[in-house]
């Protein structure tokens, strides 16, 4: 997709050799049949979407049939979640089915949604192993180690898989560099709401979906990142192997919104925001179909490799912390740990 910085680069290359994964030769057909391993989070609004009548384009090759609960009782958020959508997804004639191995029976391609994103590697392990397609929602993993491991069991399954926030598909975000009154992109300031999670890394949890559209608009390429925390915001600043600088703002006091600040060589521009749901959707349809990904494993552990180095530039007292070295700590983990 986009050049990758050579350090970061070579230690990606060592977690994964991806993605030249074209799909297993059964493709599925369509309208695919779906599961969903997970309803604690997006899953009622998404099988609103799919499963909705008058559907047209991609969302019409589709269909949720089958669905898994799961549920963290250790996050009071995800039982709240799980017990508001389980009966109204039943009602949209979707099988609620006791296990992940009973879904994966039913399905041509899998979805997982839970919110806790501690339960993905092991929630992914049998996905793949069956040589299912899958899309694994924000975020893809609860540590940076966990995300390396289901990029290699990616690869070593031959199954195609990716991870987004549906920010990253806002108009305003995919269509920032054209811009007319930017010119030659030189930053971006991106804030996003940013609560916090005990179990997860700081920025793992809601952050993303600032983190992401930010690389959207940058490109990969950064080698450090620096945190500033307060109780009510952070503010994480990357530097680019080409100079340019890019900034994650999380806001947890005052107004909340989606958004950013880019800067060019002609102007400065408003860009990001939320589009909904959809924009994400319909990519999620068309990577099941062609099992080809629309973000990189390579760009998503580079998204995931800057939350971890500003967790860690917090732990130092705000000094920098390069992408590399986390990399490379979460590398040696991964191999300990077959």
């Amino acid at each position: 997709m986009r050049h990758f910085c050579n350090g970061i680069a070579g230690l990606v290359g060592l977690c994964v050799l991806v993605y030249g994964i074209s799909g297993r030769a059964d493709e599925p057909t369509v309208p695919l049949k779906a599961g969903i391993i997970g309803l604690d989070a997006h899953g009622l609004p998404w099988t609103k979407i799919i499963n909705d009548p008058k559907a047209t384009g991609e969302l019409a090759d589709m269909t949720i049939v089958a669905a898994y609960p799961g549920g963290s009782p250790d996050i009071p958020q995800s039982m709240e979640l799980l017990k508001k959508s389980t009966e109204p997804v039943r009602e949209l004639g979707v099988e609620i089915v006791p296990s992940i191995d009973a879904l994966i029976k039913k399905v041509d391609v899998v979805l997982i949604l839970s919110i806790d994103g501690r339960k993905h590697l092991e929630q992914a392990r049998p996905v793949f192993e069956a040589g299912k397609r899958v899309f694994i929602d924000k975020p893809i993993a609860g540590s940076l180690t966990d995300a390396i491991k289901i990029f290699r069991l990616a690869k070593q399954h031959n199954v195609p898989c990716f991870s987004s926030s549906s920010l990253r598909f806002a108009k305003r975000t995919i269509d920032i560099r054209k811009d007319q009154h930017l010119g030659d992109l030189i930053g971006c300031d991106q804030y996003s709401p940013c609560s916090l999670e005990p179990h997860h890394p700081d920025f793992f949890w809601y952050g993303v979906h600032g983190v992401e559209p930010l690389f959207t608009i940058m490109g990969t390429g950064c080698q450090a990142v620096t945190r500033v925390h307060t109780e009510g915001t952070d503010m994480a600043v990357g530097v680019w192997s080409d100079g340019r600088i890019g900034t994650f703002r999380g806001i947890r006091q005052g107004r909340r919104g989606y958004g950013s600040t880019v800067f060019g060589s002609k102007g400065i521009v408003p860009g990001g925001g939320f589009d909904g749901y959809e924009p994400l959707i319909v990519e999620i349809v068309k990577f099941l179909k062609t099992g080809k990904p629309p973000v990189s494993a390579e760009e998503t552990l580079e998204i995931f490799a800057f939350m971890e180095a500003a967790d860690e530039s917090k732990r130092r007292g705000g000094c920098p912390v390069t992408l590399e070295s986390v990399m490379k700590k979460a590398n040696q983990a991964a191999a300990m740990d077959k």
